[in-house]
């Protein structure tokens, strides 16, 4: 066993990283990341770590060195929020089109403009078609735990994409929890050691990276990128069961609170998904017939376990941190609406935009969700496809 911490966000993220003891760490400080990056210098200063790590004049450079490191054969790792992530997009989509298995720490944070330094998630799901594996984070436990996870998930060989693991700026990253921490040689056996295949300092199996790709064979090669996603949900299962034997924590694609027997659910991801299970298990109490469906793993989006979880479900109430502008609602929503659109008979779905700039949400917020969720339950009709929680009249 390993042993107990008040920890906050950033700290349980450092504590991680510190246990996977990766061999090139590239970052950039921003508000609210920094104090993960700058918790983790000081065990490289410490010498608790073999880390190189590289303090870079930019997110697009920290995200540079990352691709350099492990195209080299490297287990790389880095953190970022918001406009860092931005600044890093065009490397993001090197890096997954390369079939790199960079891990990193994505604290979300609204992008700007105005200027806003708290969450909403605007900034990873502004990234969401960059190829990455994306796994959110409802508290500091489970940045921790998938943090160690997407380690295995990014280096499995059929796999071999980088994956982004989020956690909600400022509510998590600053807050702090009781947090499991596993023994170091735990995660250190959990993990395995690392070897790129297809390293560029391999001179006895010389490979390129980066080539010239045009017409002639860049479908095909997208096509392989679009196969090694698909194909793993499977492997995330299964690492998920594989981290509950070892830390009695278990995950799998999605998190679910009480779907059984539920007839309205509202569907939510990161912290604010503590905030409904504790609306869900108070209108449970008292014979309502409430549900949460956690979204866990965004990129790949697990639609057909989610169609199945949600089938005869009356009504949904999809959540959405963040804003798809002239789109027909948030992302989580669009997909939602995608995965049920072959059902039979499929629950009436809805879509309510929050907290953006790090808005709160509150108790009798999610219960008037729920109380619209009963109506249209009730007269079969939706008033209003996409509201606004918690907007000033």
């Amino acid at each position: 066993m390993g042993k107990i911490l008040g920890l906050t966000g950033d700290e349980a993220t450092a504590e991680a990283m510190r246990q996977i003891n990766p061999d090139v760490l590239a970052a950039y400080p921003i508000t609210p990341q920094t104090e993960t990056v700058q918790r983790f210098s000081e065990f490289v200063a410490e010498g608790t770590v073999a880390t190189e790590m590289v303090r870079v004049e930019s997110e697009h450079s920290a995200m540079s060195a990352c691709v350099g490191a492990s195209a080299a054969g490297a287990r790389a790792m880095t953190a970022t929020s918001a406009n860092g992530l931005a600044l890093m997009w065009e490397i993001c989509y090197i890096a997954a089109s390369y079939r790199l298995p960079i891990i990193m720490a994505v604290v979300n944070r609204a992008l700007s403009g105005p200027i806003n330094i708290h969450c909403d998630h605007s900034d990873s799901m502004g990234a969401r078609d960059a190829g990455w594996i994306q796994i959110y984070s409802e508290n500091c436990q489970e940045a921790y735990d998938n943090l160690i996870q997407a380690v295995r998930i990014a280096e499995e060989e059929k796999i071999r994409l980088p994956v982004m693991v989020t956690f909600d700026g400022f509510v998590i990253s600053h807050a702090m929890e009781r947090v499991e921490i596993l023994e170091d040689d735990e995660v250190r056996g959990f993990i395995g050691e690392y070897k790129n295949a297809y390293s560029l300092l391999d001179v006895d199996s010389p490979v390129t990276y980066g080539p010239l790709d045009l017409y002639d064979y860049y479908f095909e090669h997208k096509r392989q990128q679009i196969e090694a996603i698909e194909i793993s949900p499977e492997v995330i299962q299964k690492i998920g069961r594989e981290f509950g034997d070892l830390s009695g924590r278990y995950y799998d694609l999605m998190g679910n609170c009480h779907l059984e027997g539920a007839e309205l659910v509202i569907v939510a991801a990161g912290s604010t998904a503590g905030t409904v299970k504790s609306v869900v298990d108070e209108l449970r109490e008292k014979g309502e017939k409430v549900g949460l469906l956690k979204i866990r793993i965004f990129r790949p989006f697990p639609a057909k376990q989610i169609a199945e979880v949600l089938r005869g479900v009356k009504a949904v109430a999809v959540l959405d941190r963040s804003v798809s502008f002239g789109a027909q609602g948030g992302p989580i929503f669009m997909e939602i609406r995608s995965a049920l659109f072959d059902e039979i008979k499929p629950p009436a779905v809805v879509n309510y935009i929050y907290g953006l700039g790090g808005r709160d949400i509150g108790v009798d917020e999610i219960k008037r969700v729920y109380k619209n969720l009963e109506r249209i339950a009730h007269t079969k009709k939706v008033d209003e496809l996409v509201g606004y929680l918690g907007l000033r009249e």
